[in-house]
């Protein structure tokens, strides 16, 4: 048996703002095009297929026009699961019938209970699941957290391993040890909602979904694939793709293959004169998005407008040298001060910098208007 392994498509996904369709298109047809020169047996789908449990329209015909695709035109088996973003009612809409095609998905913890079996292997599709999900499956009140959840619904289908097969496992899971990136959802709280490793020793080879990078965990046959595409910063440096799994062999056999995004995610750190120079050249195309660490200190109006110009797919910008505020403390000299040069005084000391002449122009006249109006107020 072989099987490709992705999870965290995400379909519908915005990157601060912009739409994402044409990228996952994209990404799927690579995906299929190395399905079919890995000629695996079927595509595994770890959870999370839409980005929000109440999907746009657009996402919805993106979605099922690739599971039409891959199930009913190249006859694959799919092997899927819902996760956290999904809503598990609205997508299990119709399962009556998906096994008659080889569509296998899972949306209940009752579901996963019951193994799919091809060629030597036996799956267990274990969807995103809450502690009270399980406590209503097993009827049992001592279950408080996905670990107690977790051991019940383990022991169950360890009971109904066939001896001959091999066993893998397919959930959608925070696991111990793990690291996060931003663009991830948090579905654990100080490590109560965490699955050791160990737990999950019994299976050949576990496809998790959830985490977005592949080195979220580094263990031989316990792996996250990651998205297929950068949704955060944070991920900029990623290389993103899926595993091709061999339960043929003893251990399994696991293979990256990598992705090329259609649009690249990059970060550039510039000074803003550097940036907006028409001499200086970036290893950016026009539709990459860009992420933008400014290094200058000082304030420059209409920077994100400028910037655009010449990136139009900026999606972040920070300062790397953010300006030090400090609240001074002032003396009983300076408080005797006039307001203009106190003013001055509390800017220097502010922003390492003395009022330019057109500063103190301008807050000279906002004195004289402010003390006006005073003058004028009605009490």
């Amino acid at each position: 048996m072989r099987f490709l392994h992705t999870a965290d498509w995400h379909i519908g996904k915005q990157l601060h703002g912009f739409s994402l369709l044409e990228e996952q298109q994209d990404a799927y047809q690579q995906l299929r095009q190395i399905a079919q020169e890995e000629n695996v047996d079927a595509m595994v789908i770890a959870g999370d297929l839409y980005d929000r449990k109440v999907p746009s329209e657009d996402a919805v015909n993106c979605l099922n026009g690739m599971l039409v695709d891959l199930n009913r035109q190249l006859k694959m088996p799919v092997l899927a699961i819902s996760g956290n973003h999904d809503s598990a009612t609205r997508l299990s809409t119709g399962q009556e019938w998906f096994s008659a095609t080889d569509f296998y998905l899972n949306t209940t913890i009752k579901q996963s209970l019951t193994p799919v079996v091809m060629g030597n292997t036996q799956f267990f599709l274990l969807p995103y699941f809450e502690p009270h999900q399980v406590r209503e499956t097993f009827h049992d009140e001592s279950i408080r957290t996905v670990q107690d959840g977790m051991t019940s619904i383990l022991s169950e289908m360890t009971q109904r391993f066939d001896a001959d097969k091999r066993h893998v496992l397919v959930a959608h899971f925070f696991a111990a040890g793990s690291t996060h990136t931003d663009s991830e959802t948090l579905v654990e709280v100080g490590g109560l909602n965490a699955i050791p490793v160990d737990q999950l020793s019994a299976f050949d080879y576990v496809a998790l979904g959830h985490l977005h990078r592949k080195e979220a965990l580094n263990e031989a046959t316990v792996k996250y694939s990651g998205s297929p595409l950068k949704f955060s910063t944070s991920e900029a440096e990623d290389v993103k793709g899926c595993w091709i799994v061999d339960t043929e062999t003893n251990p399994v056999t696991v293979t990256f293959r990598a992705i090329t995004p259609l649009h690249d995610l990059v970060i550039l750190k510039n000074s803003y004169d550097q940036l907006m120079d028409p001499n200086q050249t970036f290893n950016v195309r026009p539709t990459d998005y860009v992420a933008i660490q400014l290094t200058d200190s000082a304030p420059i109006p209409n920077v994100m407008e400028d910037l655009k110009r010449r990136f139009p797919q900026i999606i972040e910008l920070t300062r790397v040298n953010p300006r030090q505020l400090t609240t001074p403390s002032q003396t009983v000299e300076q408080i005797k001060q006039n307001p203009t040069e106190l003013l001055s005084d509390f800017y220097h000391q502010v922003t390492g910098e003395k009022l330019s002449v057109n500063q103190k122009d301008w807050a000279a006249s906002a004195l004289v208007k402010a003390e006006g109006e005073l003058g004028n107020a009605t009490y």
